[in-house]
């Protein structure tokens, strides 16, 4: 049960530093295509100085939830409760859906001037 919720923890880790690494930039581009605008969202880029924490962290949950999921043989006791396979191979889907997402969001400044020059 322990290795199940380090998982848990590794993935949502890894998408929340994702967002936090793309706040600067996908932040106003959210906010201006939904019609919001103003002169406080220049100051949304204030973020950027962080951006490369952010990089990092995310890099290293996912990395994380990696090595839980596929490297770390899975070890239990007779009395302790083992993740089950399904569980296991449902955390692996999630997984495979968040890496591009969330390495999407961390190349959003690289990515987003391609459509929009």
């Amino acid at each position: 049960m322990r290795s199940s919720l380090n998982t848990k923890v590794a993935l949502a880790g890894g998408v929340l530093a994702g967002i936090g690494a793309s706040a600067c930039c996908v932040g106003p581009l959210l906010l201006l295509s939904l019609g919001v605008g103003g002169a406080w969202i220049g100051h949304l880029t204030a973020l950027e100085p962080y951006r490369p924490i952010f990089i990092v962290l995310t890099v290293l949950f996912l990395g994380l939830a990696f090595r839980k999921l596929y490297l770390m043989p899975q070890s239990c006791a007779q009395e302790d409760s083992c993740v089950a396979d399904r569980t296991r191979y449902a955390q692996r889907i999630v997984f495979w859906i968040l890496v591009p997402i969330t390495l999407g969001l961390v190349a959003s400044p690289w990515i987003l001037p391609i459509f929009y020059r």
